[in-house]
């Protein structure tokens, strides 16, 4: 656990210690074990590299999330919790929609990131559409938890028909959705997804060499949106990784490796 001011946060550390510190922070909704498809590969290519799993605040099985938040806030925990780790030169970021957010922030703070990858995240806030059905599920997420129609409407924006039909798929997302509390997901989701700004502005500023991956089949955070997104960072290319929704590392680990390990050698 590292201390933060947005409460403890679980931390699980990969490969060489001495090595080069590569956060992967996961999506809202689910965890660090999102990546547990994906990490494998990622210790067999690259293994002289630290890879530190973090569970965002108020999910998987860091602290509860106590009150109202925001990903800029997020972003100073990040920090944190990167202090408490002992971590004193610059990180390799990848950052799974939510993580993606995080580290649009701290892209932008000099000497904090080395490189970002950002996944499926898009820069622009949720859709008038989304929002709606989100106020629509929230009253059932806070009184049931992450069951029921809530669990279905998460598994339909996260993941593709093909990945939902994938067990193994099903049960990494089951079991994140069922580790943090009623309340303390339901502040995350306003927190981190229904309060969530449009940082298109950041882009320019964003000096660190950057990739922008995407799905292809995630409507609010496209191909060509990745693309613009980009065109607008100095240091920035895009790519898609076919069959894939918004947890593309858990859906398409294969293909996602071989783009990170590809833009890690290229540094």
């Amino acid at each position: 656990m590292s201390h933060t001011s947005l409460g403890r946060l679980a931390v699980r550390r990969f490969g060489r210690p001495a090595g080069q510190p590569t956060v992967l922070w996961s999506s809202m909704f689910v965890d660090s074990h999102t990546w547990d498809r994906i990490l494998p590969l990622l210790l067999d290519a690259s293994p002289e590299r630290l890879y530190l799993l973090i569970d965002p605040p108020g999910l998987g099985r860091s602290e509860e999330l106590r009150g109202r938040t925001g990903i800029a806030d997020a972003a100073v925990a990040a920090r944190e919790a990167l202090e408490a780790l002992g971590i004193r030169t610059p990180v390799d970021w990848v950052g799974n929609a939510f993580g993606g957010h995080v580290g649009y922030e701290l892209a932008v703070s000099p000497g904090v990131l080395r490189s970002l990858v950002s996944i499926s995240a898009p820069v622009e806030p949720i859709t008038p559409a989304m929002r709606r059905q989100i106020r629509l599920l929230a009253p059932l997420l806070r009184s049931f938890g992450a069951v029921g129609a809530v669990r279905s409407a998460v598994i339909k924006a996260m993941l593709t028909d093909e990945s939902a039909a994938n067990g193994e798929i099903r049960r990494i997302v089951f079991e994140s959705l069922a580790r943090p509390t009623k309340a303390s997901m339901s502040r995350a989701l306003q927190s981190f997804i229904l309060d969530r700004g449009d940082v298109s502005a950041l882009l320019p500023t964003i000096a660190v060499p950057s990739l922008y991956l995407t799905g292809d089949d995630r409507g609010d955070w496209s191909p060509a949106c990745a693309s613009r997104a980009a065109s607008r960072t100095p240091a920035a290319t895009a790519a898609a990784i076919p069959g894939s929704r918004t947890l593309v590392p858990l859906e398409q680990p294969q293909a996602t490796a071989r783009e990170l390990l590809a833009f890690w050698q290229g540094l």
